[in-house]
């Protein structure tokens, strides 16, 4: 009898960014792990550092928590990294490799994301070159993309108009000001600081943002 193929995992709630400019070893992968104890659906890990021995380390920890709890593993930028750990796909920015190249390396489940930043006219492309989702913001001010220009709300009503698959809301997002992004058209909320900055309650911050699913 054959086997079914395992389920893809999908875009949609709480997009965690376990951003290495904010979490440093141990705290790292125990702050993910709060964060999918309290919900979250997808874990993105970037790290713009050269060392290689770390940075496949903690890709291995962290592909090791998403698959115990059910959440979607992504690597930022690097394909290579992506493949040799089994990550569930990728996210591509401007000066990243392309997504049809990004295909090609990682196949036909992968999940593969490209900012798009405030350009609307930069998802179709994206997509027909390889993506499968696609990434819009800035939207609020934020410590950890603090030189990238606003999205504004118009903008993501007129990319849910337009397409049919995933899109994440990125930059200052936090439980206080999200439900306009979700209301707006978003399936996905990627969120940095509000889940990991200092002195942040990780697991209650992820629970407060999961919930915004629940009770749109």
């Amino acid at each position: 009898m054959e086997t079914e193929p395992a389920r893809r995992p999908s875009i949609r709630g709480v997009y965690a960014l376990a951003d290495t400019s904010l979490l440093a070893g141990a705290e790292l992968i125990a702050r993910v792990e709060a964060a999918l104890r309290g919900g979250v659906a997808v874990v993105q890990y970037r790290d713009k550092s050269v060392d290689s021995s770390r940075r496949l380390t903690e890709a291995q920890a962290l592909r090791a928590l998403c698959s115990r709890h059910g959440a979607a593993f992504i690597v930022n930028d690097d394909v290579d990294l992506a493949l040799s750990v089994g990550a569930d796909g990728v996210h591509l920015g401007r000066d990243d490799a392309s997504p049809a190249l990004a295909r090609v390396r990682l196949g036909p489940r992968a999940l593969i994301g490209a900012t798009c930043y405030d350009r609307l006219a930069l998802a179709p492309a994206a997509l027909t070159a390889g993506a499968d989702h696609v990434a819009f913001g800035r939207f609020f001010p934020s410590s950890t993309k603090p030189g990238e220009i606003y999205a504004s709300l118009d903008l993501l009503r007129a990319a849910r108009a337009s397409l049919s698959c995933p899109i994440v809301c990125i930059g200052g997002i936090r439980a206080d000001n999200a439900a306009p992004l979700l209301a707006a058209g978003a399936d996905a909320l990627a969120v940095g600081g509000a889940l990991f900055g200092p002195g942040v309650d990780t697991e209650a911050a992820a629970r407060a943002l999961a919930a915004l699913w629940k009770n749109p």
